[in-house]
Formats: C-alpha cells, sequence, structure tokens
C-alpha cells in the first residue's frame, strides 16, 4: 500500500518500526534495496569514470622524440632516395603522418586529436579510448543523476515536501534545481563530445583533420575497422573496461616462483 508518506523521508523511517503500520516492513525493505542498488550503480561508474580519467591524463598520447631530427639519427634511417620524411620546425622533430603540433605540451602527437584543458593531456594515438571511456562515463552519471532528481521531484509532489525529504521544502527544491541544471550541464557536454568522438573514430579522422580540411594519404579504417583500431581487438566487454593493460607492478601483478611470470590487470 502507499503511504502518504515517503518510504525514505525521515517521517517515514519513523514509522517503519512501528508494528501496526500495514506493510511498512515492505516499505523499508523496498527504500533500502532503491538506495543500496542506486549507490552501488553511482559508485560504481565514478569508480570507471575516475579510473579512465586518471589513464586519459597519465598516458602518453603517443608523443614523438622531442629533438630527434639530428643528422646522426636521419643517417641511421637508410631513407631510400626520394623518399621524403619532414622535420617539424618548433620542436625540431622527425613528424611521422597524421603527427601534429601542440602548443601547450610544445611537442609533435601521433594522430593528435585534441588538446583537452579537462584532462591536462592531449588525446591521441595512445590514450583517445580512455578519453572516450570517460566521456561516456561522465554523461551515464549525469543521466544517473538527473532521473533520480525527477523521481524525487514527482515522490514529493504526491507527498507532503516536508515529509519527503529530510530538508526543509525551500532547500530541497533548491538542491533539487541546482542539481538538474548541473546534471542536464554535464550530460550535454560529455554526450556531444562523446558522439563527437566516436564519429572521428568511425570515419578514421581526427578533429584537427577535420577542421584543416586534409585529404587522407593513409588508408582509412572506417566504422568497425577503426573502432577496432581504437579499442583494441574485437567487439568485447573489454573495451569499456579503463582497467585492461594497466600494469601495477606491487599491488596486482602476480610472479611465478620460477619462470617470473606476469599478469597484468
Amino acid at each position: 500500500m502507499w503511504s502518504s508518506t515517503s518510504p525514505c523521508s525521515a517521517e517515514g523511517r519513523r514509522k517503519w518500526w512501528r508494528p501496526t503500520a500495514s506493510g511498512s516492513s515492505r516499505t523499508a525493505a523496498g527504500c533500502f534495496w532503491f538506495s543500496l542498488i542506486n549507490g552501488v550503480a553511482f559508485n560504481f561508474l565514478a569508480v570507471l569514470a575516475l579510473t579512465s580519467h586518471l589513464r586519459t591524463m597519465l598516458s602518453d598520447p603517443g608523443a614523438v622524440p622531442k629533438g630527434n631530427a639530428t643528422k646522426e639519427y636521419m643517417e641511421s634511417l637508410q631513407l631510400k632516395p626520394g623518399e621524403v620524411i619532414y622535420k617539424c620546425p618548433k620542436c625540431c622533430s622527425i613528424k611521422p603522418e597524421r603527427a601534429h603540433h601542440c602548443s601547450i605540451c610544445k611537442r609533435c602527437i601521433r594522430k593528435m586529436d585534441h588538446h583537452c584543458p579537462w584532462v591536462n593531456n592531449c588525446v591521441g594515438e595512445n590514450n583517445q579510448r580512455f578519453f572516450v571511456l570517460f566521456t561516456m562515463y561522465i554523461a551515464s552519471i549525469s543521466l544517473h543523476a538527473l532521473c533520480l532528481s525527477g523521481f524525487h521531484f514527482f515522490t514529493c509532489v504526491r507527498v507532503q515536501w516536508n515529509e519527503c525529504s529530510d530538508f526543509s521544502p525551500p532547500v530541497a527544491v533548491l538542491l533539487l534545481i541546482f542539481l538538474c541544471l548541473e546534471a542536464v550541464l554535464f550530460l550535454t557536454f560529455t554526450a556531444v563530445m562523446f558522439g563527437t568522438q566516436i564519429h572521428s573514430i568511425c570515419n578514421d579522422e581526427t578533429e584537427i583533420e577535420r577542421l584543416k580540411n586534409e585529404k587522407p594519404t593513409w588508408e582509412r579504417r572506417v566504422r568497425w575497422e577503426g573502432m577496432k583500431a581504437v579499442f583494441g581487438g574485437p567487439p568485447s566487454l573489454l573495451w569499456f573496461n579503463p582497467f585492461a593493460g594497466l600494469r601495477l607492478q606491487r599491488l596486482l601483478m602476480v610472479r611465478a616462483r620460477k619462470g617470473g611470470a606476469e599478469f597484468s590487470v
């Protein structure tokens, strides 16, 4: 039975233990599981988002060795007659195909998409996957928070505002408005970024190449081939795992006694 008091409110919690209240045990269990499931889901997404953010920030995006355009190194390449290589005049590096110079990092980055101030790093060949996961998980958290805010609002509409929350009605309304605006803002921004990244991967074209309208001189890997190249291997749950390929030498690495085999997360 639906009570006039929300089961998760302060008033509702005071009524749970009353033996005369009809269905109080079921109401208490429902509120417990509702809070547990949503709490676990939110924190699970938060851990994945934080891990994706750290791996995007701390991973090498594909930086070209700085100052390697020396005479000795170029002679060691044993270039064929007529073969052309490009040198970046800003960082004195041999510039591979599809590499661009980042004015913030002061280095050339292979397959550079853009420099993201959110992660204080470039998004390039080696960390684009983690940036995509970061935007996806932040968008998921924002959507989850928006749904919970809407559910709480409609719950408060059905009962008395002073009974559906531990806060006073004006404070509860202000908190709901602030949370909804914040969730909509982050959901919109990260969803657009996520869609832009997926579009770039499927077309095998970085954002810089699109803005400069560069004609492709490489063999394009479109759609699923592009996704496989960025996320590594055929479609699987590992695509969504920001821990994949992470080596924690002292905490999560198992070494065999004889062979010294290593197992990475």
